[in-house]
This record gives C-alpha cells, sequence and structure tokens, in this order.
C-alpha cells in the first residue's frame, strides 16, 4: 500500500474532521509506516501524544518510526540473582561489612543552669539580629511614633529613663485584623535594638505529656536569657494564654501560669535584655491576668496598611513581574481596608490571569492595569469580619479605655 492509497487518503479525512480522535490517527500513522511514509508518520504520532502524553501504542509507534528500539516492559519484582550475576566481584558488597563501633561519646558536665545539655542546643533557634530596621515597614507611621514612645526611645536612652523613672517591665502587645503584618513589625523592633528574635507559637509550646508544656515555656525564656539581648515574640498570644476561665485542659491552665510567672520576672536582673511581645487577632479572648500592669499592659492597634504602605506593598509584590502602564497611586485608592496579605493576593491574581491569557493565545504579554484592577474588584478586603467583631467590643466592652485607639480608627471610617 502507497502513502498516496485511497485508504489511506480517507483516513487522513476522517482524522482531519475529528483532530483529538486518538485511536484513529494512530491507526493512520501506523499505515503511513508500513507504507514506508515515516516522516508523515512522526507527525501523525506527535499530534497523539499531545492528546494523550502516557498512550503506550503512541510511544512504541514513535519509537518504530525514528528506528528507536521499544524500551522492555518493566519486570513485575526484581531480580536480586539478575543483579548479582550483572554485577559481579565490581562493586563489594558494602551491606555485608562488618558494623563500625562508634567510640562512646563523652558527656559534658551540666552547668548549674542546664546549658551544658547538648539536648538543649537546637531546641529553640533565635535568628541573629537582622537587617529588618522600622524604615523597612512601608507606612505606618502612627504604629512607628508608638512603638517609639511606649518600647524604643526608653531602652536607647537609659539615663533618661532613669531620671524620669521609667520602667521597662512588662510586654508590648500588638493587636488587629490578621495579614497586617504584626510578626514584621516584630521583627523590626528586634532590628533596631540589635537583638536576637525567638518566635514561639503554641504548637512550640504544648505538649501531650503533663508538665512538659510549663517546661517548654521555661525553657523559652531560659533561651532568650542565654541568648540576650534579645526579643521573645509570642504570635498568636490567645493560644497561648487565653483566657483559664473558659479552659477546660489543666495543662492548659497550669501553662498559662508559667506565662504570667516568666512575665513577673521580666525586670529581674537575670533576665536583664530580655524584650517581650506577643501578637494576638482578638485581645479580649487573652486572659486578663496577663494585661494587668507589669505584664501585657502597653497594647499597640496594627491596622490595616495605610496608602504609603501599601504603594510600598504592591511595589514589592511587582518587582520581578513584568508589567507595563501600571499607575499605583489609582491601584492603591481602590484597595482601601486591604491588609498586605489582600494586596499580595491581587497581584497573584493579576499574575495568573495574564499568565492564562498568554497561554490560550500564544503569545506572552505583560500584566497591566485591567489585571490589576480586575482582581482587586474581585476581592473582598479580609480585614472586614475582624472590624464586625471589633466593633462590639469597642462598643460594649472597652472597660478603662484599653481599646480607645480602636474606638477613634472606628469613628474615622464612620463605622461606629
Amino acid at each position: 500500500m502507497s502513502a498516496d492509497s485511497p485508504l489511506i487518503q480517507s483516513l487522513r479525512t476522517a482524522v482531519a474532521a475529528a483532530p483529538q480522535d486518538v485511536p484513529l490517527r494512530l491507526h493512520l500513522a501506523e499505515l503511513l509506516l508500513d507504507a514506508g511514509a515515516a516522516d508523515a508518520a512522526v507527525a501523525e504520532v506527535a499530534v497523539a501524544l499531545q492528546h494523550a502524553p502516557g498512550d503506550a501504542q503512541a510511544r512504541q509507534l514513535m519509537s518504530r518510526a525514528m528506528g528507536v528500539p521499544a524500551p522492555p516492559p518493566p519486570r513485575q519484582g526484581f531480580d536480586w540473582k539478575a543483579a548479582e550475576d550483572e554485577i559481579g566481584d565490581a562493586v563489594p558488597p558494602r551491606f555485608v561489612e562488618a558494623p563500625q563501633v562508634a567510640a562512646p561519646l563523652k558527656e559534658a558536665p551540666l552547668t548549674e543552669d542546664g546549658s551544658g545539655d547538648p539536648g538543649d542546643a537546637a531546641a529553640w533557634d533565635v535568628e541573629v539580629p537582622g537587617a529588618v530596621r522600622l524604615a523597612d515597614v512601608g507606612g505606618m507611621q502612627e504604629v512607628k511614633d508608638r512603638l517609639e514612645a511606649a518600647f524604643l526611645a526608653p531602652l536607647r536612652n537609659p539615663e533618661l529613663r532613669r531620671l524620669y523613672g521609667k520602667s521597662l517591665r512588662g510586654g508590648l502587645l500588638l493587636y488587629g485584623p490578621p495579614g497586617c503584618g504584626k510578626t514584621f513589625v516584630a521583627r523590626a523592633v528586634a532590628g533596631e535594638l540589635g537583638a536576637g528574635f525567638l518566635s514561639v507559637s503554641v504548637n512550640d509550646v504544648l505538649d501531650m505529656w503533663i508538665g512538659n508544656s510549663e517546661r517548654n515555656m521555661h525553657e523559652v525564656f531560659e533561651e532568650a536569657r542565654r541568648q540576650a539581648p534579645c526579643v521573645v515574640f509570642l504570635d498568636e498570644l490567645d493560644a497561648l494564654g487565653g483566657k483559664r476561665s473558659r479552659t477546660q485542659s489543666s495543662g492548659m491552665r497550669n501553662t498559662v501560669n508559667q506565662l504570667l510567672t516568666e512575665l513577673d520576672g521580666i525586670d529581674a536582673a537575670a533576665n536583664e535584655g530580655v524584650f517581650v511581645l506577643a501578637a494576638t487577632n482578638v485581645p479580649w479572648d487573652v486572659d486578663l491576668a496577663l494585661r494587668r500592669p507589669g505584664r501585657f499592659d502597653r497594647t499597640l492597634l496594627v491596622l490595616p496598611p495605610d496608602a504609603p504602605a501599601r504603594e510600598a506593598i504592591l511595589r514589592y509584590h511587582l518587582r520581578e513581574r513584568p508589567i507595563e502602564k501600571v499607575e499605583l497611586g489609582k491601584l492603591v485608592k481602590l484597595t482601601d481596608g486591604f491588609s498586605g496579605a489582600d494586596l499580595a493576593h491581587v497581584c497573584e491574581s493579576a499574575a495568573e490571569s495574564a499568565l492564562l491569557d498568554s497561554a490560550r493565545t500564544g503569545t506572552v504579554r505583560m500584566i497591566g492595569m485591567p489585571d490589576l484592577l480586575g482582581a482587586a474588584r474581585q476581592i473582598v478586603p479580609s480585614t472586614e469580619p475582624w472590624f464586625a467583631s471589633a466593633r462590639n467590643v469597642a462598643m460594649y466592652a472597652n472597660d478603662g479605655g484599653q481599646y480607645d485607639d480602636l474606638v477613634a480608627h472606628l469613628k474615622r471610617k464612620r463605622k461606629l
């Protein structure tokens, strides 16, 4: 049969009418290969493999058309005898060598505080003083000013602190909607102090065995004392120090008690250079004993990024992406109330839209304002549910004025 036979021509017509019919195309390719038209057969099989990359018949036909021997079928099990005959004496079987007996380790004597225990060496990772400073936090000038007044200025000026009797006792609690940079601000504070950064979450502390959670909490602060100056950052304080009246677990209550004990010793001589910061989305769920003077008595509301901060965040997430004719000012106005995580999602969604469009058309195009504006209009700010809950707290549970800054913000935004 020749490549121009009526049967092959009919099959070509049928394949053109049903281009996704893989078996029909493979039948045409097999007839072309039998007729000596290997190049035409390769072209047909290549199209078939685009529709069905794992088709065994298509792979076999491609191997025949290109003159490559088909690979042998895989064996059901490993033939140890065949492997032994193939290798022979070329490689000594190391798995039958006599085991090496390791020399006994010399145990270093423990110091009085237990720091000589090799098991404690990598228990908690303290990040070395980093390059992140408050100047790297875009916008949020009000947060920076409050940090400077409540925390950083007394630390930088010990003489003035002593003159005015300013106490460093207690920690600083950052609260606000999720995704607004509380952890980043804490790292920046550590950078300003030139201190190490030890981040602790509930998963790092809680343990199923009785007494281990309290011990873990104590070891966190012991490690910070050894690595001083060090910032201890307690993430999700509501989980680590939730209200004991709502906790059924005695282990959880004991963990909160241990945290209270550690905080009470913050201004002791042994704790010099240990600074405690914490973050929570729901400060009203934190145990009241943690909020009394001398503990987390200073609070700082971290709101969604303002306009300069939103511009800085958008620039950061678009810096390595192909963009053209992007008006950041227009995008910044449209994203009022967005968290930092929301802004990152806007950039990701815009990039995805441009990528899919490029894949469909076959022509790579840049990310433009229509992509970014479309993504921003489809995203509902994740901070809205938080403000809905916070509004009730600000109206009915603002005892002692601890949420006055939240009340002021809600009034500015006409949400109260």
